[in-house]
This record gives structure tokens, sequence and C-alpha cells, in this order.
């Protein structure tokens, strides 16, 4: 069954506020290999201290930083 997925949107805040991924995963204290899957959309559990930390750090709410696409879920209790 399909539920959708969640897209981040780093790449595009970080270009419109002209901030580097190393100087975020510096500031921030994120290992880069762990930050280029959050940017790549390639994860497969979510850190709510980091999503904090993104939001914090860029000054924009969590809606701006992650969209979630509706899937073909097919099954009727749902």
């Amino acid at each position: 069954m399909d539920y959708g997925y969640l897209e981040f949107h780093i790449d595009e805040i970080l270009k419109e506020k002209h901030i580097s991924k190393n100087k975020i995963c510096k500031d921030l204290d994120i290992p880069r290999s762990n930050f280029n899957r959050y940017c790549r959309s390639e994860f497969q559990r979510l850190d709510a201290g980091l999503i904090c930390k993104l939001c914090y750090y860029l000054q924009i709410d969590v809606g701006s930083l992650i969209t979630y696409h509706k899937g073909n879920a097919t099954d009727d209790s749902v």
C-alpha cells in the first residue's frame, strides 16, 4: 500500500538563504552524510531534534521544510 512520502526542501532553502551545507552542518553539529540523506529525501526515520534545529536555524516552520505527498492507499479501513 502506498501511503505517500515526505520531501524535504533543504537544498532550495539553503540556496535562498545563501547558506552552504558545510556551514549548516558545522553550526548544528550534524554529520554531513546524514544531512545529505535528508537533502535527497532518502531517510527511513525522522529525527525530531534535527528538524527542530533546522527550523530554528533557518527561521522557518516545519511546513516550509517538509512536504507530504499523498500516495494511492486503497485500503478501505484507512
